[in-house]
């Protein structure tokens, strides 16, 4: 009897249920009375039975114990007043889940949504293209071309590629010139000749390697059976640089398109670079021209065979460098020979 009023008081304890228990006999019990009658008065919210109580009391003896949300357990909670029912705590949510959802508004400021998934570009406007890369400029372009001058240069016949030339304005030199110095000789020779720049004299008259220069030039041809006639002679550019001084980088750019055309037309099977300046140009080299003579070079997507000779004004400079010539002439006239055949 007594193991059974201390294992319903403890029940009601653990249900939180205040109980009173008369523990006098009734009347006409003796001591031993093989049971005694306990009178309990539990609470009126209390409907649950008596049978569902125990069971549900079995069912909490095996659970572990909870703690409460302030970290009392529930013995300690029941010797404080409470509701019968305590509000109820969502759990703590993980950090991820509270990233996802909106911030509570506050009274001070206007709500603002929080969100930790990365932001998606709007696809609905178009993409911003990236800069195209600046276009070379073309060379020697006239704003008042006629149709036939507006084609590319390497479609240009001889005559509109020589009007082209004439009426070139792309660099400075043309704010000095006499006139531009073309080219001459033979249209489909085997050889050519390549010059530096034009001089005074080849300014004045409009033909390159004129003077002194141009007359050794002759000569030297000569020495190995050939007329100036018979080979196309041309400089790297087309006007004369102010005092004879060396064409700057940017002047032989924008002529370089125009004898590339002179190659195309011509179709040499060897040219000769004559000087230091032509011979650093077509080989993209800075190799001394002293280095560069006695050897045979391929030139452009052709392959064209390219060999390098000191140019006739410096021989009247150095007269003892004209066995050296003499030397490349006999180089220039067997490579010809050979490459006729």
């Amino acid at each position: 009897m007594n193991s059974y009023n201390a294992f319903h008081e403890q029940y009601l304890k653990a249900m939180d249920i205040q109980l009173w228990i008369p523990r006098r006999p009734l009347p006409g019990l003796t001591d031993n009375a093989s049971s005694v009658t306990v009178s309990t008065v539990m609470l009126p919210e209390d409907s649950h039975t008596m049978s569902e109580e125990i069971a549900q009391l079995d069912n909490a003896s095996q659970a572990p114990q909870p703690v409460t949300a302030n970290g009392a357990s529930p013995d300690q909670n029941s010797q404080m007043p409470q509701p019968d029912t305590a509000p109820h705590l969502p759990e703590e949510e993980p950090a991820f889940e509270r990233a996802n959802q909106p911030s509570q508004p506050n009274e001070s400021q206007a709500p603002q949504a929080v969100s930790a998934t990365p932001s998606v570009p709007d696809t609905s406007q178009p993409l911003e293209t990236p800069p195209e890369p600046p276009q070379a400029a073309t060379v020697n372009t006239l704003s008042t071309a006629s149709p036939s001058e507006e084609r590319p240069v390497l479609e240009l016949d001889w005559d509109t590629l020589a009007n082209k030339i004439a009426t070139c304005t792309t660099c400075s030199l043309h704010q000095s010139r006499t006139q531009t110095v073309f080219g001459i000789g033979n249209r489909q020779a085997d050889l050519m000749l390549i010059g530096e720049a034009p001089g005074a004299d080849e300014d004045a008259i409009g033909e390159p390697f004129v003077g002194r220069a141009g007359q050794l030039l002759t000569e030297m041809l000569y020495a190995i059976d050939l007329k100036r006639e018979e080979v196309y002679i041309a400089n790297v550019i087309k006007c004369r640089p102010p005092g004879n001084r060396d064409p700057e980088p940017n002047e032989l750019a924008c002529c370089d398109a125009f004898l590339q055309h002179q190659m195309a037309l011509i179709q040499p099977k060897l040219i000769v670079a004559v000087g230091r300046i032509a011979a650093h140009h077509l080989l993209a080299t800075q190799t001394a021209i002293g280095k560069l003579r006695g050897q045979r070079f391929e030139y452009g997507v052709r392959k064209i065979p390219l060999i390098a000779t000191y140019h006739p004004a410096y021989l009247l400079r150095r007269p003892t460098e004209k066995r050296h010539t003499w030397q490349d002439l006999q180089f220039i006239q067997k490579t010809l020979s050979e490459l006729k055949t």
